[in-house]
């Protein structure tokens, strides 16, 4: 009896049926997410999933964009100060008592306008030119307060304030001004304090404080200090301006990337920070509270000095000392600033003019909150007949 062999199985065809049930399993899954009792959920949570990251690169784009104008001037002015300023007329021109030097440093914002970002490179190439360390230090907290655009923004931001309803604890608000001397005058007390400070540290640990970018060269003798004179005189125009886009782009991407880096971190801060300013000002019953939300806002939204009034302005419910923390302490403190410091001053000297800065800002604005309050209860200025 011959035996009949074993057909081999339909492999394409067993194939083909677990593809199309395959299939099937598939589109009833979909169906059920599309259709099921969890689609809506899914559905908002993918919508806030993309907000979150639209809000995140326009906030890291804002940030990027509001200071890139001001660094690529700063690295521009730092190359012609490089290139132009002898060291020598530096020195002759920095008075010998330091405490003068300092308060000198607090107005040269006057001179040279720009944001706080601008003034990094700025600072830097001063202190390689042998300005004092307390007296840059100076400068750069009081330099992106006390300058002509940030004055005048801030006058604008706050003008007909003072017509509104009072806030809370019955103050009113005050006008643009009033808020824009008590801006000028805390700024400058804030960053005359720190750079005492500063100038007391100097004088312990020295150029130690410094990283090695910013740290002035060894002081030649007066001979060679005459010839390196004549032969800075006798470069030609050619040279010279090689010299000063050398040193405009280097300052330039030296200090951006720190400002991408500080961006990114303040974007990403700022995703998880409540954007309805009612849950905020609700807390402005409480002086103490207000100021210290208004301090964290400051440091963690980064927002220019050129503009940072507008914002401060549109906080309504909170009391006046908040805001003035707010406008006094950003452009000297924040998440971008931080980074940016990292290029310029050792971790010592940053947590000292971090402390300095946190505490003199917040006494001073909570003393001017009770010196407000003292004055009684004001009224609104009346906006009809």
């Amino acid at each position: 009896m011959a035996i009949r062999p074993t057909p081999w199985p339909d492999c394409q065809s067993g194939l083909r049926s677990h593809r199309v049930n395959l299939h099937r399993s598939v589109a009833r899954i979909n169906k059920q997410a599309c259709c099921g009792p969890h689609s809506d959920l899914l559905s908002q949570s993918a919508n806030d999933v993309e907000n979150q990251a639209v809000e995140f690169i326009r906030t890291f784009t804002s940030i990027l964009y509001e200071a890139l104008p001001f660094i690529i001037l700063g690295a521009l002015i730092a190359g012609l100060l490089e290139e132009l300023v002898p060291q020598q007329l530096v020195a002759r021109i920095i008075p010998r008592s330091r405490v003068l030097a300092i308060a000198i440093g607090g107005i040269l914002g006057i001179l040279f306008p720009m944001c706080e970002c601008g003034i990094i490179p700025v600072m830097r190439r001063l202190l390689r030119k042998g300005v004092p360390l307390s007296s840059c230090v100076c400068y750069m907290l009081a330099g992106p307060i006390i300058n002509v655009v940030v004055m005048l923004s801030t006058y604008v931001a706050f003008s007909g304030m003072e017509k509104l309803p009072p806030g809370p604890n019955e103050l009113r608000q005050l006008g643009g001004m009033e808020m824009m001397g008590l801006r000028m005058g805390l700024g400058f007390l804030v960053a005359f304090g720190t750079s005492l400070i500063v100038e007391w540290q100097y004088r312990i640990h020295g150029n130690k404080l410094l990283t090695p970018l910013a740290q002035p060269p060894a002081q030649p003798e007066a001979n060679q200090e005459d010839d390196e004179e004549k032969a800075a005189k006798r470069l030609p125009w050619g040279k010279r301006l090689t010299n000063i886009s050398e040193t405009t782009l280097h300052d330039f991407i030296d200090i951006t990337v720190f400002l991408i880096l500080g961006a990114l971190l303040a974007a990403l801060t700022r995703s998880f920070l409540p954007r309805d300013q009612d849950q905020i000002g609700a807390l402005g019953s409480n002086p103490l509270l207000a100021i210290g939300i208004m301090m964290g806002l400051a440091i963690l939204l980064c927002i220019c000095s050129e503009a940072d009034a507008f914002v401060g302005a549109s906080f309504h419910t909170m009391p006046p000392a908040a805001k003035l923390a707010f406008l006094v302490l950003g452009p000297m403190l924040d998440l971008k600033l931080y980074m940016m410091y990292t290029r310029v001053f050792r971790p010592r000297l940053i947590w000292t003019i971090i402390g300095s800065v946190v505490i003199q800002v917040l006494i001073y604005t909570y003393v001017t909150h009770f010196a407000l309050q003292g004055l009684g209860p004001l009224e609104a200025t009346p906006t009809g007949p």
